[in-house]
C-alpha cells in the first residue's frame, strides 16, 4: 500500500513539471498589455474634454455658445474674456469654451486652454467671410499649424446662414484652400529668414509644392452650416455628441 501511495505521488508530482507554462505567461503578458493600454487611453481622453469655440470677433461665436449651453441669444457685444459653461447630451457631457475673438486677447486665452481641447469649433461669419478672407485664414492656419492641436477634431462653422448674402460652406472651403495656400508660403519665408526655433517650431500644412488642401493634412476637419439665430445648430451638436 506504501509503493502504491508513493508511485501515486510520483506521478502526480510528473504532470505538474510537465505543465507548459508558456501560453500561461503569453497570456497574462498580453492581458497586462491590454489593461496599460485601456489605462493610458483612458487617460489621455480624460485630459482632454474641452471643445473651444474660436474665430474672429463677429462671427457669432458667444450667439453659438449661448444657445447650445443656456438655450437664448446673447446680447450683441464684443467678448473680452472668454466663457465658460458645460454642454450636456443625455448622461454625458463637455466644457464648452468660447474664446474672444478679439486679436489682442485671443492667443492668449487659446494657449491657455488648447492643450485639453478634444474638439475645436472655428466660427466663420459667411457674410463678411470674403472681405475678411485673409485674417481668418491666417488665424485658422495658425491653430492648424500648431503641434497642440494635432490630436483635435476640428469643425469649420459657417454660421449667419439665416442671411441672403451668406456664403456656402462649399464656397467658403474653396476660399480658405486658396488663402492658406497663400499664407503658407509667407510663413515658410518668414522662418527660413529667422531660423527654426525647434521647441516651438510649427507644423507645415499640406504637401509643400502643390496647391494647399484641407485633404492633405492631418486632422479631421469637417465643414457646416449654421445659424445661431434661428436655432439652426445640429449638424454642431451632433458633431459634438459622436466624441462625448
Amino acid at each position: 500500500m506504501d509503493k502504491l501511495n508513493e508511485n501515486g505521488r510520483e506521478k502526480k508530482q510528473i504532470k505538474l513539471g510537465e505543465i507548459d507554462t508558456g501560453p500561461i505567461l503569453i497570456a497574462l503578458l498580453l492581458g497586462f498589455i491590454a489593461v496599460a493600454i485601456f489605462v493610458i487611453l483612458r487617460r489621455r481622453s480624460a485630459g482632454r474634454r474641452d471643445f473651444l469655440l474660436t474665430g474672429l470677433s463677429e462671427s457669432g461665436k458667444s450667439a453659438v455658445f449661448m444657445q447650445i449651453v443656456h438655450g437664448k441669444l446673447p446680447e450683441t457685444f464684443t467678448s473680452i474674456k472668454e466663457n465658460v459653461g458645460d454642454y450636456h447630451a443625455g448622461h454625458l457631457s463637455a466644457r464648452l469654451i468660447d474664446i474672444p475673438g478679439h486679436y489682442r486677447v485671443r492667443d492668449k486665452c487659446f494657449e491657455l486652454y488648447k492643450r485639453k481641447a478634444k474638439g475645436i469649433i472655428f466660427v466663420i461669419d459667411s457674410v463678411t467671410v470674403q472681405k475678411d478672407i485673409r485674417d481668418v485664414a491666417d488665424f485658422l492656419y495658425t491653430i492648424l499649424s500648431d503641434s497642440t492641436t494635432q490630436p483635435c477634431s476640428v469643425l469649420v462653422l459657417c454660421n449667419k446662414q439665416d442671411q441672403t448674402t451668406a456664403k456656402s460652406a462649399v464656397v467658403i472651403k474653396s476660399l480658405l484652400e486658396k488663402e492658406l495656400h497663400t499664407v503658407r508660403d509667407t510663413r515658410s519665408r518668414k522662418l527660413q529668414s529667422v531660423g527654426d526655433d525647434e521647441v516651438n517650431k510649427p507644423i507645415t500644412l499640406g504637401k509643400l509644392g502643390r496647391d494647399f488642401e484641407f485633404a492633405h493634412i492631418s486632422q479631421n476637419i469637417q465643414f457646416f452650416e449654421s445659424s445661431a439665430k434661428d436655432k439652426e445648430l445640429s449638424n454642431l451638436t451632433n458633431w459634438i455628441d459622436r466624441m462625448l
